[in-house]
């Protein structure tokens, strides 16, 4: 309608010479307010363009967040089950054994969790119990057993925390480590129990090993395998390696079942991981886990290096941190 008055003025402007000057202001007017009026109608088809497509994009956002949760809680599912993971270790009275030599202080162990909420009952039967059957590793108890294989990892006496890296004379001595150093709820000092006891001995066989498996498993908290057990979860994880080696577990074993507790210690880092690998076509369950156990994605630089070419996953509660 605007544009169509429009050319009626310029058909009137050519068909009458003299008519469009300064005898016939109304003409002037009304050629301007013309022309504002078709600007605005412009104008206003596109803020209402612009606003379709902030509509669209922000429905696309939407859809790609909801999108992403729902393939985080597949990832989920499959890295860390809310039933967790049964373990082919049988625990027996390994707690109530560090109990009795003083590599844990009952009291303060348990003292250290009242202020977290409590033990559970089935905690307090890990613990002290005589008779437990094979572990169960879940989110909620994933911290608990971080520390209680801890102490058997540092109490247990091992050839490889007697010759290896932690005695190098060039680190100052074993007590200089957070594993050790960082061990406060022992009776006496934590190097009071430092390979001292024996929880369980291992045949030249399972002894050897241990140690080939422990060199092939990383902790992202570092860049150091587990046959260098300077930290907690290493010392928790060469533990857990003993054990396993002592009750028959095959090699392949070991590491998928390291895999499963490192995953619950480390749950961002293990579901960035399943992130990158189901980019990359390959689901979680058959996933290799001898491969990504090693220093290329589970030790601190390696994970690093992978988060150069993913998003990772938010941050999950649970896992277990650096200290008891």
């Amino acid at each position: 309608m605007i544009m169509e008055q429009l050319r009626e003025v310029e058909e009137k402007k050519e068909s009458s010479p003299g008519w469009f000057d300064r005898r016939h202001p109304a003409a002037l007017v009304l050629l301007v307010t013309l022309g504002f009026l078709a600007g605005v109608a412009v104008s206003n088809v596109d803020s209402i363009v612009a606003w379709e497509k902030n509509l669209l994009k922000n429905k696309d956002q939407d859809t790609l967040a909801t999108v992403q949760e729902e393939d985080t809680a597949a990832l989920e599912a499959s890295v860390l089950p809310s039933a967790g993971f049964e373990l082919p270790v049988v625990w027996k009275d390994y707690g109530k054994q560090l109990i009795a030599k003083g590599v844990i202080d009952q009291e303060k162990f348990e003292a250290l969790y009242a202020n977290r909420g409590g033990l559970s009952d089935e905690d307090k039967k890990m613990l002290g119990g005589t008779e437990n059957g094979k572990m169960t590793i879940t989110a909620e108890n994933s911290g608990v057993w971080l520390n209680l294989l801890w102490a058997f990892g540092l109490g247990n006496k091992n050839q490889i925390l007697e010759k290896g890296p932690m005695v190098d004379p060039g680190y100052g001595g074993a007590g200089k480590f957070a594993s050790t150093g960082g061990w406060s709820v022992s009776k006496g000092k934590a190097m009071d129990h430092y390979s001292k006891h024996a929880f369980l001995t291992l045949n030249p066989e399972e002894q050897a090993t241990v140690s080939r498996v422990s060199q092939g498993i990383y902790r992202p908290c570092c860049n150091n395998s587990t046959f260098f057990p300077d930290c907690n979860h290493g010392m928790a994880m060469l533990g857990l390696l003993e054990l396993m080696a002592q009750q028959g577990v095959s090699e392949e074993e070991m590491y998928r079942v390291a895999l499963e507790v490192n995953s619950f210690w480390f749950p961002q880092t293990y579901l960035t991981l399943a992130k990158y690998f189901a980019g990359k076509g390959t689901a979680w369950e058959k996933i290799d886990a001898k491969m990504v156990l090693g220093k290329e994605y589970s030790s601190g630089s390696g994970y690093n290096q992978i988060l150069t070419e993913i998003t990772p996953v938010e941050q999950r509660p649970g896992g277990g941190s650096c200290g008891v």
